[in-house]
């Protein structure tokens, strides 16, 4: 996920659609609690999806953009290996946005 500006917001909703499933690879990291989407034809992240107890939320990647929002904020690194599975999986659900679609629910 080299170079990617991901972001949210807690207020919005955030679809993802592919022009078919088999697009989108889902991968999950060390504590495998969210599914990060990327394009099996170009490799790049697209963002994040985690399906909890909530709901679904999801960040996305601000790279994949055609156009970048104007009041998106300034980047910065975060690192987020101290987190246990519990309080990563609460940070998502407090700060991503909320899913209303994913390319594999159907």
């Amino acid at each position: 996920m080299h170079d990617a500006l991901s972001t949210s917001d807690p207020l919005g909703t955030l679809q993802f659609s592919a022009s078919s499933d088999e697009i989108l690879q889902r991968y999950r990291f060390a504590l495998k609690t969210a599914d990060f989407l990327i394009c099996r034809r170009c490799g790049v992240y697209v963002g994040a999806v985690i399906d909890t107890a909530e709901g679904k939320f999801g960040i996305i990647n601000t790279r994949t953009l055609e156009k970048m929002p104007k009041d998106t904020a300034e980047g910065g690194a975060i690192n987020y290996d101290n987190e246990d599975e519990e309080s990563r999986i609460s940070r998502r659900e407090e700060r991503w946005t909320p899913v209303t679609a994913v390319p594999w629910q159907g």
